[in-house]
């Protein structure tokens, strides 16, 4: 019995059924939205205010805001409610003032994320912190999926410090990474190609990564890291993995140095 043609029928449509897998549930992988419901949101609301705003393509875009100085815009992962973040940042950085970010279709937020909504979405909340809130200090903080928002954002405007969680050289690096297999250079329609714009940022830096990322492999933050044109920091957390950064005490005391200190 001849087996030779069938199987090779056989690998060739899985060959051909992964990549078109990837290609059309890519979104689902960078983009988890976490959406919040009406109650839980007038229970939040409690702690900060919450910003409405209506996007140049008509999306209803959302934020929370806590007022202080100087004011950090907070760009969060790719499964983040950013609501979360409210009680820990009133604790261990207290008088700073946020601007906690909902992507689109996430926490209050209308629409579908991608790469080019974020971005030019970021750049809009820049411009509520400068024209609205009259932020004349202002800091971006991403998170993960965030920090490739931050650098285009950084790299886009005029802002005094960046913090990076967890960041990464592109995502069609850290793809390559976790499916070595697949042409990724050629299928990802987010890259987010922070390194790209890493050269050109002056901007002073605080990189905290955590030494057990199983996400995000600590060797595409650190190409980043290196890449960046201006002054920079780099913190290892020892015992964190890529979801437990908070818990480690060196995380917030280095949040709180790098906020406060001159230049």
């Amino acid at each position: 019995m001849e087996w030779g043609l069938p199987l090779l029928k056989v690998l060739a449509g899985v060959a051909l059924a992964v990549p078109l897998a990837f290609y059309f549930l890519q979104d689902r992988l960078v983009f988890q939205p976490q959406p919040v419901p009406e109650s839980a949101r007038a229970l939040i609301a409690e702690r900060a205010k919450s910003i409405f705003i209506e996007a140049r393509d008509g999306t209803r875009l959302h934020a929370w805001h806590l007022e202080g100085w100087p004011l950090v815009l907070y760009f969060g992962g790719n499964a983040e409610e950013v609501s979360w973040m409210l009680p820990r940042v009133a604790r261990n950085a207290p008088g700073t003032g946020w601007l906690l970010v909902d992507y689109r279709g996430y926490g209050s937020s209308e629409g579908t994320p991608s790469q080019e909504a974020l971005v030019k979405d970021a750049a809009q909340w820049y411009g509520v912190a400068r024209e609205k809130l009259g932020a004349r200090k202002i800091v971006l903080f991403g998170r993960s999926l965030g920090t490739g928002v931050v650098v285009q954002l950084a790299a886009a405007s005029e802002v005094d410090r960046v913090i990076l969680v967890a960041p990464y050289d592109s995502l069609t690096s850290v793809a390559r990474h976790h499916y070595p297999y697949l042409p990724v250079s050629w299928m990802l329609r987010h890259p987010f190609d922070s390194l790209g714009q890493a050269p050109g940022i002056a901007a002073p830096l605080l990189c905290l990564v955590a030494g057990r990322d199983e996400v995000i492999p600590i060797v595409h933050s650190k190409r980043l890291f290196e890449a960046w044109k201006g002054s920079k920091r780099w913190v290892e957390l020892d015992g964190a993995g890529h979801n437990s950064t908070d818990d480690e005490p060196a995380f917030w005391q280095a949040i709180r140095e790098f906020l406060v200190q001159p230049g």
